[in-house]
């Protein structure tokens, strides 16, 4: 039995970490999506963040935020520093810490892409410090970290975070929007809306699949075990469930734009894929029909949720708003739907619980940090780039060159 344990303990571990390496691959997806989805003139600023959001978010999750979430503590928040007192009988501590710090990240990395093109880059940085270290970890000692907010969470379930991890970083970068602002030329005067452009839609392109395949690290590494021929058959489902809703997303996504604009438009096909990635992390073990359903309505809220964002003139360079919040909350109602033991009073409990406390609390520090250094970046250095007023590079100095 002793042996059996060994390996089961050997097992979970590896599956933790290699699960995680995956996730971590998602740092690059971000970054090239939004590279991809925004201007070259901003592309260094774009990249900087998304490495500088991804250490951040390991350091201030070590030093803090892990403990927060997983210590001892009470109902609102754990206690502890620096993985102090928390250990594991079944799986390495350290695999666990890799494993949930990368999700931390990926929070982070939604906020990103919603303030890109306009937001100073320390501010942004300054944030991350916050959420990684503060608010993320007090929401998820609520459901993850296991005390369920003295009961007010009971019942509330998230199997790899569509609320948890994606809407966290919706509800924080809505926060930080609607102070910052829309880009310059985005909207007229007259109300019409202007279409901006991105640079690569390559770029974008790959992003989305590096995303994709990282996403099976998600949600698959979500199952936290794979001691036994139970859990390798469930890891194998939530991988197939995740995949076959990305590709309903995507081709619902394709499909409507074909019917609305009479082409298909590859930026709603990636983020419908992203979409349908999002809504099913909630339940990704429901099956392949669920899947299939809950990946194609994801798809399909975004193809509207972009235009509605736009006419509410809260302008989002990548559609993160619509993929990551707008389709976290119906991931994790959907749940409800195809699950018999959660209803839907425990979901919306939830979703409206850490929606609250992440706008409030990440509105709170938009707010401070723009009356203390400002959010947003001149009028002068907006129209000539980030990158070069923030960074002094060029994403692509030869190509500048050639057009000057």
């Amino acid at each position: 039995m002793e042996n059996f344990a060994d390996v089961k303990y050997v097992l979970d571990s590896f599956l933790l970490v290699m699960m995680a390496i995956l996730v971590m691959w998602m740092a690059a997806g971000f970054a090239m999506l939004e590279a991809g989805l925004t201007r070259t003139k901003n592309n260094v600023v774009i990249l900087t963040k998304n490495i500088m959001l991804y250490s951040i978010a390991c350091v201030m999750y070590y030093f803090i935020g892990y403990n927060l979430m997983y210590g001892d503590g009470n109902d609102f928040i754990g206690s502890g520093l620096m993985l102090s007192g928390i250990a594991y009988d079944d799986h390495s501590v350290m695999s666990d810490f890799f494993f949930q710090v990368v999700f931390v990240a990926t929070a982070s990395s939604v906020i990103s892409g919603v303030v890109a093109e306009r937001m100073k880059l320390w501010p942004f940085l300054l944030f991350v410090v916050v959420l990684s270290g503060v608010i993320y970890p007090i929401q998820g000692h609520w459901s993850w970290g296991g005390s369920e907010l003295g009961g007010l969470l009971a019942g509330f379930s998230d199997f790899a975070g569509s609320t948890i991890v994606h809407s966290v970083g919706g509800w924080a970068a809505l926060a930080g929007v609607l102070i910052l602002g829309a880009r310059k030329g985005k909207y007229s005067r007259d109300g019409k809306i202007r279409p901006i452009q991105g640079s690569s839609l390559p770029l974008a392109t790959l992003g989305t699949f590096i995303l994709w395949m990282g996403w099976f690290g998600f949600n698959g590494g979500s199952q936290l075990a794979m001691g036994s021929k139970g859990d390798i058959d469930a890891i194998a489902l939530v991988i197939a469930d995740t995949n076959m809703a990305a590709a309903a997303g995507a081709i619902i996504a394709a499909i409507l734009t074909h019917i609305i604009y009479k082409k298909v438009d590859l930026t709603m096909v990636l983020n419908g894929a992203l979409a349908g990635l999002v809504s099913v992390t909630a339940g990704p073990d429901n099956g392949m029909i669920a899947a299939f359903i809950v990946g194609t309505v994801g798809g399909a809220i975004v193809v509207f949720a972009v235009p509605f964002f736009d006419k509410l003139k809260i302008d989002d360079p990548v559609g993160a708003l619509s993929v990551h919040l707008v389709a976290g909350i119906w991931g994790t109602l959907a749940v409800a739907i195809f699950n018999p033991e959660v209803t839907f009073l425990a979901q919306i409990k939830g979703i409206v619980v850490i929606g609250l406390f992440v706008f409030i609390s990440s509105f709170i520090v938009w707010y401070i940090l723009d009356k203390i250094m400002g959010l947003r970046v001149s009028e002068v250095e907006e129209y000539d780039g980030e990158d070069l007023h923030e960074t002094g590079l060029e994403a692509y100095p030869e190509f500048s060159r050639q057009t000057k």
